[in-house]
């Protein structure tokens, strides 16, 4: 058992005096933080406040003003893979929350996590923080966004998350986040910042050129989904099918799986041509796992991270194995576009039975997460899901949709591709990684020490 003893007067908030806020390496991490010149979260900041809380689902659409959601804030930049839209007029109304290029968004539910916006423009929603530097500031918004990803920003933010059922990022103690000045590592950090961002984009754009690969090949480059607000479909299609909504019955659905059938290279149903891994496996008490959640995957079909702990500590949904090479693709509705590639890493990994996990002999992984997460394989995830209270495609639904079979010419295309972008994507991150161990280390050591390791990490 750990004890800390504080005195009244080191109390940080008039909110909170449970254990868990003055745990020790909260304690111990803000004494070394106060021995340099710092300053306070709140007296940098001229914007401060939570996303757009009146919103509907409704009003979201595939183009207009960039929307980022707690999804999106992922590895220091925004991941604008599955980034959703409002109209202008919903960004202009709600003109408090909007960002520009520079910016930062905090999350303020769940989890902590930091961003830097590197859109020209965008708005938030209620589960973040809008965040904008004083024009006198001191911080750069880089070295901000790196240092709350550190584990001495990481952990404020964490002590000054409260709540029962669901945990809450408080605005008003989180103004009290001590940052360390530090003038010089901030000046060394910008360009890498700016280099990350570069092979971020470029990873961006490999990623597009394969989606390009496949809907060129399927004659449906410049094909748009139409919603329609009637039509008419013959009654034995109720009964065939089972279901009398209309959702499941727009003509959008039927035009993409006839460019299917009427594909030149052939295709079949997924049942026919990927296994599909549905097994339960049941984790050892005692063995420690790595757990891949939803909330691990990047809308560019990388896992971000994973929960690493004994099979006694995970949650009764870590059911599935996983090995490299497969694809997990998310059953939810909501979060249909969740899909990544195993890499080796995540070999014999364990991840949520909320996830399919398919592999194939006949379309490469690239093919089939390049398939799965254009209009081509999503139209068809939308379709098949049901329910009420929590919407899902089931197994069995899963199994009838339908791929085109690819030339290997054009799997390999594709396949390259993810490969080179996922590559590009790692190298970003790593120059991310490795400004925030600097960053850890000025604070631990000194700052010309950060320096020195840092240059040497661009050898």
């Amino acid at each position: 058992m750990q004890v800390s003893i504080i005195k009244k007067s080191t109390i940080v908030s008039a909110f909170r005096i449970d254990a868990e806020c003055y745990q020790e390496k909260y304690i111990s991490a803000q004494k070394k933080l106060l021995r340099l010149e710092n300053t306070r979260l709140g007296d940098e900041v001229s914007t401060f406040r939570k996303g757009i809380f009146d919103i509907k689902s409704e009003c979201y659409s595939a183009s207009g003003i960039p929307f980022v959601r707690i999804g999106n804030l992922k590895n220091f930049i925004i991941e604008q893979g599955d980034i959703i839209h409002i109209p202008e007029a919903e960004h202009l109304k709600n003109y408090k929350t909007a960002l520009k290029r520079g910016d930062i968004i905090l999350s303020k539910t769940a989890c902590p996590a930091a961003s830097f916006v590197d859109l020209d423009e965008c708005n938030t929603s209620q589960d973040t923080i809008a965040l904008k530097l004083n024009n006198n500031s001191r911080l750069k918004s880089e070295y901000l966004v790196v240092f709350l990803n550190s584990k001495y920003g990481f952990d404020q933010m964490l002590r000054w998350f409260t709540g029962n059922v669901q945990m809450h990022l408080n605005l008003i103690d989180s103004k009290n986040i001590v940052i360390p000045i530090l003038d010089t590592l901030q000046e060394s950090i910008k360009p890498i910042f700016s280099s990350a961002i570069s092979l971020k984009t470029k990873s961006e754009i490999e990623l597009k050129q394969a989606h390009d690969i496949l809907l060129s090949e399927l004659g449906l480059t410049n094909w748009k989904p139409k919603h329609k607000l009637f039509f008419i479909k013959n009654y034995s299609d109720t009964e065939q099918s089972k279901r009398i909504d209309a959702e499941y019955f727009q003509p959008k659905y039927d035009e993409i799986i006839n460019a299917i059938k009427a594909y030149k290279g052939g295709w079949g149903t997924l049942e026919s041509l990927v296994t599909l891994k549905n097994s339960n496996f049941t984790p050892s008490d005692i063995k420690t796992y790595q757990y891949i959640a939803l909330a691990n995957i990047a809308g560019n079909g990388e896992i971000t991270d994973c929960m690493t702990d004994e099979g006694q500590n995970l949650p009764t949904r870590a059911r599935r194995k996983v090995n490299t090479g497969d694809v997990v693709v998310s059953s939810i509705e909501g979060s249909l576009s969740s899909i990544a590639i195993i890499g080796e890493e995540y070999n014999d990994a364990l991840c949520s039975t909320g996830f399919h996990v398919i592999n194939s002999n006949h379309l490469n992984s690239g093919t089939l997460l390049v398939l799965l997460k254009s209009f081509v394989g999503q139209l068809q995830l939308k379709k098949g899901c049901s329910g009420t209270i929590l919407t899902a495609i089931n197994q069995n639904a899963f199994s009838r949709i339908l791929l085109p079979i690819l030339p290997q010419a054009q799997q390999l295309q594709i396949q390259q591709k993810i490969t080179e972008s996922f590559e590009l994507r790692k190298q970003s991150k790593q120059l991310l990684e490795n400004a925030k161990r600097a960053v850890e280390i000025a604070i631990e050591q000194d700052e010309s020490k950060a320096i020195q390791w840092l240059d040497a990490q661009l050898v």
